[in-house]
């Protein structure tokens, strides 16, 4: 079977990026279940806001589409606000 050298660094370098979008859906995946595990306003704030601006830099990678991401950050200011009521 040919194999040409772009194939050959196309495959090299899609090795690569799958690993980088894997580690990055498993720290949005963390930092959402950081958010939801807190039980004090006050100590999910920091979780929050970094799981937030997390979450918004995966959808402008188009790692994740907007509309997942605007559901995820919906469904966490939902939670992180019935904490403060």
């Amino acid at each position: 079977m040919d194999r040409h050298k772009q194939q050959i660094k196309r495959d090299r370098q899609d090795l690569k990026r799958r690993a980088i979008n894997a580690q990055n859906k498993s720290k949005m995946r963390t930092l959402i279940k950081n958010v939801m595990s807190q039980d004090d306003a006050k100590k999910a704030t920091e979780p929050y806001a970094s799981a937030i601006s997390f979450i918004d830099k995966m959808a402008s990678k188009n790692l994740i589409h907007k509309n997942n991401a605007a559901r995820q950050k919906s469904r966490l200011t939902n939670y992180f606000n019935s904490l403060s009521a």
